[in-house]
């Protein structure tokens, strides 16, 4: 058991569960200059009365001190001001580590997950016990440098929206909309649809040829991503969602040339050692593909190519 810290969290009303590169930077963001310290904390696998977090972004670097809470050692007592739970966790981690967090959070409390892929969300719905659940993404780079210090290494579009349950109150609403790029989104999963769609091709190409986003601008790729998307198209007129393909094609390509530079999350996960999100991603469409009797050969051979590469035990939440 965790030593007893010297703050008290009753103060907080918003908290991070998982503070990886990016619950990293959106505490730095979500701060700013308005939202005081005490009412933001973080949970994660070690408690700390203070983490002094660092975040470098272009040419600046900012400092925020925050007190980290052990998700092993969390009471109801400690969380009993919480009115929002941002989850930033890898999405494979999301469901058992709300597993032992749920009945511990008030019952007016929100949760908010946002994380590559998709699907923990339906395994969640029938245990909120009331609760709001909203969802969202976000296209920001982040890298993590160290145990509480990220470098920001692209700027882009946060969408959060609401999913199920009472709605989100505006006052909490409004400082979501801090984070810069963010904007509220009636249409949340079809936004997710979109994000999907950028990641599915994205992520696994760069895994298997060890490239930067970049690269996927050359022609050699253009068949290979433009298979994704039909069979990404081809699960969601099954399941009544509607999309573009040439929407999609767009927002994929424009993905590609905002975040040349960087190195998909999944890539660095691969080549690191670690278990992918490849499951909740292109592994999601296998699984809503079977229900409905169809078959996505090029996703199948990219998730068995990834698989091959990852482990799968899931690690400890971080």
């Amino acid at each position: 058991m965790a030593a007893p810290l010297s703050w008290s969290s009753n103060l907080a009303d918003i908290a991070i569960l998982g503070p990886g590169a990016i619950g990293q930077l959106l505490a730095h963001q979500l701060c700013g200059d308005k939202l005081l310290p005490d009412q933001l904390l973080l949970i994660g696998r070690e408690a700390q009365p203070q983490c002094h977090l660092q975040l470098r972004c272009a040419d600046k670097q900012h400092s925020l001190k925050l007190p980290m809470l052990a998700l092993s050692d969390v009471t109801p007592d400690a969380l009993k001001g919480l009115r929002l739970l941002i989850v930033t966790l890898k999405a494979y981690q999301v469901e058992e580590a709300l597993d032992s967090l749920l009945n511990k959070l008030p019952h007016n409390c929100h949760l908010l997950l946002l994380h590559n892929g998709m699907g923990p969300h339906k395994a969640l719905e029938p245990k909120l016990g009331g609760r709001g659940l909203l969802l969202g993404t976000t296209s920001q780079g982040a890298l993590r440098l160290g145990p509480f210090e990220v470098r920001q290494t692209g700027t882009g579009l946060t969408q959060y929206g609401h999913f199920c349950g009472p709605e989100l109150a505006s006052d909490l609403r409004q400082r979501l909309l801090r984070v810069p790029g963010s904007e509220w989104c009636d249409d949340i999963e079809t936004a997710l649809w979109h994000k999907l769609a950028v990641n599915a091709a994205i992520n696994p190409l760069t895994a298997l040829e060890r490239v930067n986003n970049g690269v996927l601008a050359e022609p050699r790729f253009a068949a290979t991503i433009s298979a994704i998307v039909d069979e990404l198209l081809l699960v969601a007129r099954a399941e009544g969602i509607r999309l573009e393909r040439e929407v999609l094609l767009e927002r994929i390509y424009k993905v590609i040339e905002l975040t040349a530079a960087n190195f998909s999350s999944m890539y660095q996960d691969v080549t690191q050692g670690r278990r992918s999100e490849i499951d909740a991603i292109n592994g999601f469409l296998l699984t809503l593909a079977e229900r409905h009797g169809l078959t996505l050969p090029v996703d199948q051979e990219l998730v068995n190519r990834i698989n091959a590469l990852s482990p799968k035990a899931a690690p400890t939440p971080r």
